[in-house]
């Protein structure tokens, strides 16, 4: 059935520029978001010193949609992250208006990344 919109309504229709790629709802929920994307390994020297990966704007929209729902607490996601052969259960931080995806030393060993590296970054939002 087609909608009616108001004669003041204009809509437009805008590419994405952003480098992901939506998988689609996941695991059956409406609370689950499948991303890809690549981002550069970039280091924090806090008083709790990560490495982290950016999502890109478009894709931290897509996860600010379903926040409140699935949230923890504090802004926080719960999300499971694949990067080469390495998979495993974190929270993606609230920053600067995005979010950030924390990669824990064990896991940048064991897929050899250093600072600058451009990473393939496959995420599950979980709830």
């Amino acid at each position: 059935m087609p909608i009616d919109l108001p004669d003041d309504i204009e809509l437009e229709l805008v590419e994405s520029t952003d480098d992901i790629t939506p998988r689609g709802l996941g695991r059956g929920s409406s609370d689950a978001l499948d991303l890809a994307f690549s981002g550069e390994l970039w280091y924090w020297r806090g008083p709790a010193p990560y490495h982290f990966v950016s999502l890109p704007p478009d894709a931290a929209g897509r996860i600010r949609a379903i926040a409140a729902r699935v949230t923890y607490g504090w802004g926080m996601i719960p999300a499971e992250v694949r990067i080469g052969n390495s998979r495993w259960m974190t929270a993606l931080w609230p920053k600067d208006g995005g979010y950030v995806v924390p990669i824990k030393d064990r896991y940048r060993k064991a897929e050899r990344l250093v600072l600058g590296d451009v990473v393939a970054v496959e995420l599950s939002v979980t709830r």
